[in-house]
């Protein structure tokens, strides 16, 4: 069998680092003094390994909500004596300066700083530390890492005084002016995109004339003329946002030796590319293997008039290029940028990879391109993916979800790829592309919808969030993030006045995940406040007089929360359950569904032994009674009353306590009741087990409530046999009915019925594989 898409397994080196993360003290570590994370003393680990547990650790810091940042972490690496870092990736504000600090006698290739604006000029004092061996910097979007926070000395170490300058923000007044890359001789790859525009990046720069890639996106260039010192070295020049100029232009073509160009942009410009701009670039740059001018607005024309393309299927071959300059190339490239220009629509274009809205595989090229560094394209990409899912068809699902997958992760915090990214998700994993994810992918999928909605309360992306969960098997294949799921859902409903549409998307998906699950399962979900919280709901829709699909499934949930779930059954009575079966009843008399809800509900609390005295009310008993003449959703109601009061009855009569309405009149009703029934009804009811029913069966109190279940067994045997007729047998209760023949308390009809059930089971005859199972 072919396997299904993202089904790849995780490897033995991801699946022990993150299990060494997750057990730290397990594992790796103790714990000193003053509760302080070391590394034990036998632990050698070497910059493959080391390098592992920091990314990962990043990684799952801002991917799983269960992982729990560790205080000192960045300790256990303080040491290269034991611990070797050489390439590290660090993200956001989590990161102090702190951290960093901890590293600072590592000898360290590659560090990347990712938006992490918690980082102050302290940290540009531990980068010195690195300047001999640091071959790739990045401070992208690190906003902060040149002012000192507060006017602070820099030299501040102290534990107490760390702490409390760890709360003052960087002082947008106070610049570093110490701070110089001398030294850092080794250095080839920096990406200082958005640079503070009080940094002037000419002298920053200076000390560095060996680099070979260069990132400025964002930065001012008021004189970029300096660029022309890496002419005989630079390979890759970033200048995504940078205002371009004459001057700016005819530096770069003078760059005879890159091989990657990006001056595309997302704002707009005064500077306007033309077909000349165009033609200098591909003529000058003759190494170029990608270039990226997505954004900008062409002032001539460029491209070749429909009539005059080559003939024949699209083409890479620059001779055919449908635009013009590009026919100067001498080989195609490997990467053209063109999102948002009318270049993307041409039909030849001469490179490999092509970013553009024409099509699904430039708009995928796009996200990929462009997730990383630049949220607001990856942003307009994925909405453009949106429509690709929904109207047309996605060819390339496995690329699709996984791409979206990780701007999610990477920009868990941009409101903007959590709403275009969810609403994808929700058409990437319906029923028409389902068949081929694989569980490992859909997972996935459901981290990453989770991680959203804990991020954000707001309406549309709560709303696209429950919406995708509705794409899975509830509760299968939401059962391994079981207790989060639920909590979420709670947490959405508990406003008083929530959007109705995720209201209604909330408690439907409540009602799904507490139906078919395990009692332990139900007992946590209850602790949560799950059955406060529908009957909050069920009473706001009662002052708004409102029988809705939001109260239908609030009594449904309740009915599948409280199924053999005593603790729950409990709280339904302390928070006001009764009270508000009655007032529903009164309220919505002609409401089938709901009647019958809420009489299941009831048929799960009267299970309850210790619970039933409080249902011995005349007010209650009279209501149970009146119902069983309901001829609401054809037998339920009445049956799931029948049911309530044959487990009432079956306590005996000196339970019973109370004058009116008098025990043997309620016990004749059910019978007429149960009589009037079509045995060979088809139910809307799901039994997981007959226990409940068959304790009423080896008894002479209340023959009435041993014809219940028997009929109830009769039921359901002849109308679902494969069904029913095992679970009957596995669970004793041929030896139970056996004995209701005996009893000479037991009706004729009942011993008839008995027999019929008992027939039933003898002739059903069992599907041979589930035998040998």
């Amino acid at each position: 069998m072919a396997a299904k898409a993202g089904d790849n397994p995780d490897s033995l080196m991801a699946l022990s680092t993150a299990f060494c993360l997750r057990n730290l003290r397990r594992t790796m570590c103790y714990l000193g003094d003053g509760n302080k994370l070391c590394l034990r003393s036998d632990v050698f680990l070497p910059s493959e390994i080391c390098d592992k547990l920091v990314n990962t650790y990043m990684e799952l810091v801002h991917s799983d909500s269960n992982f729990e940042p560790q205080d000192g972490f960045f300790q256990l690496f303080s040491d290269p004596r034991s611990t070797r870092l050489t390439r590290v990736q660090l993200r956001e504000d989590l990161v102090r300066d702190r951290d960093l600090e901890a590293i600072g006698k590592q000898d360290l290739i590659e560090l990347h700083l990712t938006y992490c604006n918690s980082l102050s000029a302290r940290s540009l004092k531990t980068l010195a530390s690195f300047r001999q061996t640091l071959v790739s910097l990045s401070l992208f979007g690190c906003s902060h890492i040149f002012y000192r926070k507060g006017g602070a000395p820099l030299a501040c170490n102290e534990d107490d005084e760390e702490e409390e300058e760890q709360q003052r923000p960087a002082s947008r007044q106070a610049l570093d002016t110490d701070f110089s890359f001398q030294g850092f001789n080794r250095l080839r790859l920096l990406n200082l995109g958005g640079l503070p525009e009080e940094v002037d990046p000419e002298a920053l720069l200076k000390p560095l004339p060996a680099l070979t890639s260069l990132d400025l996106s964002g930065v001012q260039l008021p004189r970029a003329a300096f660029l022309a010192q890496w002419k005989e070295r630079l390979a890759s020049l970033v200048l995504y946002n940078v205002d371009l100029s004459e001057e700016l232009v005819n530096t770069v073509v003078e760059l005879g030796h890159l091989r990657h160009l990006d001056i595309s942009r997302e704002r707009t410009s005064k500077f306007k590319m033309t077909r000349k701009i165009l033609t200098a670039i591909v003529q000058g740059l003759v190494n170029l293997v990608s270039l990226d001018i997505s954004g900008h607005i062409m002032l001539d024309n460029c491209t070749v008039p429909h009539l005059e393309e080559a003939m024949g299927r699209p083409s890479i071959e620059p001779c055919k290029s449908s635009i013009y300059p590009f026919q100067e190339l001498k080989r195609p490239l490997q990467f053209l940028g063109l999102y948002n220009t009318t270049l993307c629509n041409v039909t030849h274009i001469p490179a490999y990879k092509v970013t553009g809205s024409k099509n699904e595989d430039q708009v995928l090229n796009a996200i990929e391109a462009y997730t990383e560094f630049r949220p607001e394209l990856a942003h307009r990409a994925i909405n453009q993916l949106f429509d690709i899912a929904r109207i047309q068809h996605c060819s390339q699902l496995l690329r699709a979800l996984q791409l979206v997958i990780a701007a999610l992760k990477c920009h868990k915090y941009e409101k903007s790829v959590q709403v275009t990214g969810s609403a994808a998700l929700f058409y990437l994993t319906n029923t028409e592309y389902r068949s081929d994810q694989s569980m490992r992918l859909r997972r996935q999928v459901i981290q990453v919808v989770l991680n959203g909605m804990e991020q954000y309360q707001e309406v549309t992306v709560q709303r696209n969030c429950c919406l995708t969960l509705c794409n899975f098997s509830i509760p299968e294949e939401l059962e391994f993030q079981y207790g989060r799921v639920n909590l979420l859902l709670l947490k959405i409903l508990e406003p008083a006045r929530q959007d109705e549409s995720i209201q209604r998307i909330a408690v439907h998906l409540c009602n799904a995940l507490v139906c078919q699950v395990d009692n332990h399962h139900k007992e946590a979900v209850g602790k949560m406040g799950f059955v406060k919280t529908m009957l909050n709901l069920i009473q706001k829709k009662l002052q708004d007089r409102m029988c809705d699909q939001v109260m239908e499934f609030s009594w449904s949930a309740l009915w599948n929360i409280t199924d053999e779930t005593p603790d729950n059954c409990q709280m339904f009575l302390n928070c006001r359950g009764m009270s508000l079966f009655l007032d529903c009843l009164k309220e919505f008399p002609d409401k089938q569904e709901l009647h019958r809800n809420m009489l299941g509900l009831l048929g799960n609390v009267a299970e309850v032994r210790a619970l039933r005295p409080q249902l011995l009310t005349p007010q209650f008993i009279s209501v149970f009674s009146d119902l069983l003449d309901s001829k609401a959703d054809g037998i339920e109601v009445s049956y799931n009353a029948c049911g309530v009061l044959s487990h009432i009855v079956f306590d005996g009569p000196e339970a019973w306590g109370m004058e009116e309405p008098l025990r043997d009149t309620v016990m004749d009703k059910m019978m007429a009741a149960i009589q009037s029934w079509d045995v060979t009804s088809r139910r809307n009811i799901n039994y997981r087990s007959f226990e409940p029913i068959l304790r009423l069966l080896p008894q002479s109190i209340a023959p009435v409530s041993q014809h219940w279940a028997t009929w109830a067994l009769f039921n359901l045997v002849s109308v679902y046999p494969s069904k029913y007729c095992p679970l009957l047998v596995k669970e004793g209760g041929i030896v139970l009915l056996e004995k209701v023949l005996e009893l000479q308390t037991s009706h004729e009809e009942t011993k008839d019925m008995a027999r019929k059930v008992m027939e039933q089971c003898e002739n059903f005859k069992e599907d041979p594989m589930e035998t040998a199972r």
